[in-house]
């Protein structure tokens, strides 16, 4: 059971580790004052959204993976209330931010207008997620509330998931280009929120919760 409890969590947070290391890594490279190249030269022009994201994001991405386990939420409710609040400020930092960069910055050359499109969108709809997650749980509902947190987190666990889109491809094909790039981003982001509705349905309504504990006790 104790192995289940942590399964989920310890998964999520496996996934979210190389983006987590990546922004890491940038942030000390703008810490240290490495060395500007072609390729970081617009975040050493403008430092803050990419320090903003990294610093909502890795937060989000670890600490929430703790926030399904449901065994967790039973045994320490307050954690899970208070971590959860933090949680989706760390959640809008994050989604805001890429959003700022996707505008403020220059375009990569391994990236096009495409990619940018789906950086708004998807964006734009993890912060709508977290919204009707706030408003859901305000209401007490707490079953919408986990909807449409999962789907929140599953776009915000978009980077974790690319780097299984795109890797693939460079060992077996090798260099992107602009278009092969975005569709492999856009692999990420629909491939989590697929897993997200698949697992949003999975879960035991009411009465089947009832039911499930009714045959328990008898």
């Amino acid at each position: 059971m104790a192995s289940r409890t942590w399964l989920a969590p310890t998964g999520l947070v496996a996934l979210a580790l190389v983006p987590s290391v990546a922004g890491a890594a940038r942030l000390t490279e703008l810490a240290s004052g490495a060395e500007v190249t072609a390729e970081n030269q617009r975040f050493f022009d403008l430092p803050l959204p990419v320090v903003l994201h990294v610093l909502g994001a890795v937060p989000y991405c670890i600490v929430g993976a703790f926030q399904f386990s449901a065994v967790l939420r039973r045994r320490w409710p307050r954690w899970h209330r208070v971590a959860g609040y933090l949680l989706m400020v760390c959640g809008l930092v994050a989604a805001a931010s890429g959003l700022w960069m996707t505008f403020a910055y220059d375009l990569p050359a391994t990236d096009n207008a495409a990619t940018n499109v789906y950086r708004v969108i998807f964006g734009g709809g993890m912060i709508a997620s977290i919204v009707l997650g706030l408003v859901a749980v305000r209401r007490r509902d707490f079953r919408s509330h986990e909807a449409w947190m999962i789907r929140g987190y599953a776009i915000g666990m978009g980077a974790g998931t690319q780097v299984f889109t795109n890797v693939p491809w460079l060992l077996l094909v090798g260099e992107q280009g602009p278009v092969s790039h975005s569709f492999l981003m856009l692999a990420g982001w629909v491939v989590n929120l697929a897993v997200a509705e698949w697992v949003i349905r999975r879960r035991p309504t009411p009465a089947r919760r009832g039911r499930r504990l009714v045959d328990v006790a008898g």
